[in-house]
């Protein structure tokens, strides 16, 4: 049987993170290829996975094992699981794309995730190896387009809701949006992820801290959606533009912040596979997991009922995260909260639309988790707009005094379908030149200024913050005491990698 569509997680692992992708960083199951490909598989269609990260193949590598699959139709899924991941993934999908359109023309090419749909007409345009984009999440657009028998015949692609494509007069054609799956058909439309087309959970990791205690428990992992989409509106944040209809140029995901889950009785299921497979480490990759009581706490009920002895890295907010909520969440397995901090100062959050806790103690949150049991991975992020050297240091100082078991220390980037894109643009700020530049970790990153501070500026005070955080005496304490010597070395071993930077003259 030939097949229809093989859905490929690309590789740009090594110029995405450089030295850390050796050993240090996540390398985490597609979900979205793994969606997709269930729900075409349920529609009837000959599908496959191929994940050239976990397989560690090259551009060329990953194109003979295309060539060798020969699809009627190779989809690149470029989705991430945070927000910048989708953009930096474009760096492999097309390096890969463009050598499989020189190699094999025959296959087409169809391109799915967010960069794409917040760039529909600028990908076309750009990319000449891509055959079809689906714009928003691209489930029934992909459906959609597999019916067509003949995918040159643009009688029939013009039909199809919710593609792009460029017609034989070379023009970009953007076709009616599809709509997104609607929450009450996710359980039917979106049947979970196809796990049994993707290999080995023990090929997967999870990042170093969520198994600080002992490196080897780093394998197998799995990761997985329980809802999809966030109701917030901050500025600095794209996940939400793929719940777009409306293909207009200058849509950015604040117009678009939709929440929807999937029933409870369906995501135990999931995790019910998990455990069969022996999974430990598991990360609940929503944006907001601690959001909705009557999802996530009933979803907490089942784990506990079924007593499994589960990992899990999860996501909230501080406003969003109640003490009454964390017991279950730490009997559920729940070891692991990350929380979306950004700055500590709500006159900076304000200005991206993150102020709604300022009346609430950001460290009084902390302690209610860390006093349940559950160990936090703070995020903070450097660079908003109106940030300067003394609300840099205040961050850092705060993260410091605050001392959680992990930090995130990013800098601010204009990631496209975000509204600070549409502000960047407007204002004329240098973007990324190229994909990888999208990555927080590459060479090329180009992160940007603030109103008083050059990227250049930020971007060394974030990597020294960084360094300075994972070695001061205060923190590997806290470390040593909690997770044991293994914490402290596998520690160690990552401030050992030095990122070069273009930005900072490397």
């Amino acid at each position: 049987m030939s097949l229809d569509i093989l859905f490929i997680h690309p590789n740009a692992s090594k110029k995405i993170y450089q030295g850390l992708s050796n050993d240090h960083s996540a390398i985490e199951p597609p979900i979205w290829a793994g969606m997709l490909a269930n729900h075409c598989r349920n529609k009837n269609f000959n599908v496959q996975i191929l994940d050239c990260e976990v397989e560690k193949l090259d551009y060329l590598t990953s194109v003979q094992e295309i060539i060798k699959i020969k699809p009627r139709i190779a989809c690149f899924v470029v989705y991430g699981q945070q927000p910048s991941a989708s953009s930096q993934n474009m760096e492999g999908a097309i390096a890969t794309s463009e050598e499989l359109k020189l190699s094999d023309p025959e296959i087409k090419i169809l391109f799915v995730g967010g960069h794409v749909s917040a760039l529909p007409n600028e990908t076309l345009t750009n990319e000449k190896s891509i055959d079809f984009i689906a714009l928003n999440e691209g489930v029934y657009a992909i459906s959609n387009l597999l019916k067509v028998e003949n995918l040159n015949d643009e009688k029939y692609l013009n039909k199809v809701k919710g593609i792009g494509f460029r017609n034989k007069d070379n023009q970009i054609v953007i076709n009616e949006s599809e709509i997104i799956v609607p929450k009450k058909l996710l359980d039917i439309d979106l049947p979970g992820i196809a796990w049994d087309l993707l290999p080995s959970l023990k090929k997967y990791r999870t990042a170093g801290w969520h198994s600080w205690s002992n490196n080897s428990d780093k394998q197998p992992f799995a990761a997985l959606y329980t809802s999809l989409g966030c109701p917030y509106t901050c500025s600095f944040c794209m996940i939400n533009i793929i719940n777009r209809t409306d293909s207009s140029e200058n849509i950015s995901s604040q117009d678009s912040n939709i929440f929807r889950w999937w029933s409870p009785e369906f995501i135990i299921k999931q995790f019910d596979y998990f455990a069969e497979q022996g999974v430990k480490n598991i990360k609940i990759a929503d944006e907001l997991f601690v959001l909705n009581p009557n999802h996530f706490m009933k979803i907490c009920d089942m784990i506990i009922e079924r007593k499994y002895n589960f990992n899990i890295w999860a996501y909230s907010r501080i406003d969003t995260c109640k003490p009454e909520y964390l017991d279950k969440l730490k009997k559920a397995g729940v070891n692991w909260l990350g929380l979306g901090i950004e700055n500590p100062s709500s006159v900076i959050r304000k200005e991206v639309h993150k102020d709604a806790f300022k009346n609430i103690k950001i460290i009084d949150i902390i302690d209610s988790i860390r006093n349940a049991g559950i160990n936090v991975a703070a995020n903070y992020i450097f660079g908003l707009p109106e940030e300067t050297k003394e609300s840099l240091e205040f961050t850092y100082n705060f993260a410091e005094e605050t001392n959680t078991e992990m930090v995130n220390f990013y800098s601010a980037m204009a990631y496209p379908g975000s509204p600070l894109y549409l502000e960047s643009k407007k204002k004329n700020i240098i973007l990324p030149k190229t994909y990888s530049g999208y990555s927080q970790h590459s060479y090329d990153t180009q992160n940007l200024p603030s109103a008083n501070l050059s990227a250049s500026e930020i971007l060394a005070f974030r990597d020294k913050a960084w360094n300075k955080y994972h070695t001061n005496s205060k923190y590997l304490k806290l470390l040593e005491s909690k997770f044991g010597m293994n914490a402290i070395n596998n520690l160690k071993a990552t401030t050992k990698i030095k990122l070069k930077r273009k930005l900072l003259g490397d």
